[in-house]
């Protein structure tokens, strides 16, 4: 077993989206003052799209962190951490913007569907990862 370290990637690429997710809770904040919406989303569109983009990272990110986390700490590929990381971060960009392009424009299914489909690859390659180290 390989020694445990401070996973410094992990920490790094965290930080950064810690920032993203305050950008984004001030993003939905700001929507519902717009919204005169105290709670959900007072029937207003672009501020329901603005509660799930938060929502959606906060339901995926803190694992994906955890998972790659966990394979940094056991010694894991340095290449594979920073390729996941970065990967992560951009998916996670990418949705807030695809959540309000136009319904079925190739900009919905690249960055909204596709910032989906990378964040599930992450956790899959970083949960295969750490089963197989």
């Amino acid at each position: 077993m390989a020694p445990l370290v401070f996973p410094a990637l992990t920490a790094f690429y965290g930080a950064l989206l810690a920032i993203l997710f305050v950008a984004l809770s001030g993003w939905v904040v700001a929507g519902r003052v717009n919204a005169n919406a105290l709670h959900g989303d007072g029937g207003d569109d672009s501020l329901a799209k603005r509660i799930r983009a938060h929502g959606n990272f906060a339901e995926y990110v803190p694992f994906a962190l955890l998972l790659i986390g966990l394979y940094e700490a056991g010694g894991g590929s340095h290449g594979l951490t920073r390729g996941l990381l970065i990967a992560l971060l951009l998916a996670r960009l990418s949705h807030p913007y695809g959540m309000f392009t136009p319904a079925n424009h190739w900009t919905q299914f690249a960055f909204r569907g596709g910032a989906v489909i990378v964040t599930f690859l992450v956790i899959l390659i970083a949960a295969g990862a750490l089963l197989l180290h």
